[in-house]
């Protein structure tokens, strides 16, 4: 009688454990075929969600500057008009630093285009910090979000 009982717990813990193996192994299957997928998805053209803008420099008049506003020439952009789609958009400032700070050595300053700067293109951006005399001439992100559409 107890050889019974062994046997039937025996067999409820198999049924379990394989029942346990069949959802890993379900698990894993799902796992490599999201993988597959992504590498499928990374074999055409990358696709980009922001536009390159250079940093020209602060606001400024004949003798005073305002490092609370940057001037950023977006690429592509050579008129007032086009310019107005871009106002509100978010736009980062990327550069490395030294020492590694969360994980990685790369750092962000986000910012806002806010309105044009004159006729040809150039927008007047606001950043979350102002940026620092050694971003000029670099490199940002200007984001295609928030979106008015």
């Amino acid at each position: 009688m107890e050889q019974a009982g062994a046997n039937r717990i025996g067999f409820l813990s198999l049924s379990v454990l394989s029942r346990s193996l069949h959802r890993i192994a379900s698990i894993q299957g799902r796992k490599e075929e999201r993988k597959a997928a992504m590498v499928k998805g990374r074999q055409g053209q990358r696709v980009r969600l922001y536009v390159r803008g250079t940093i020209l420099g602060y606001k400024r008049s004949k003798s005073n500057q305002y490092e609370n506003t940057s001037l950023v020439q977006i690429e592509g952009v050579n008129t007032k008009e086009e310019v107005a789609w871009y106002s509100g958009k978010r736009m980062a400032y990327i550069y490395k630093a030294k020492s590694k700070s969360k994980g990685t050595f790369f750092r962000v300053i986000l910012g806002k285009v806010t309105r044009p700067h004159g006729n040809s293109g150039v927008v007047r951006a606001k950043f979350k910090s102002n940026l620092p005399p050694k971003s000029m001439g670099s490199k940002v992100r200007v984001y295609m979000f928030p979106s008015n559409i």
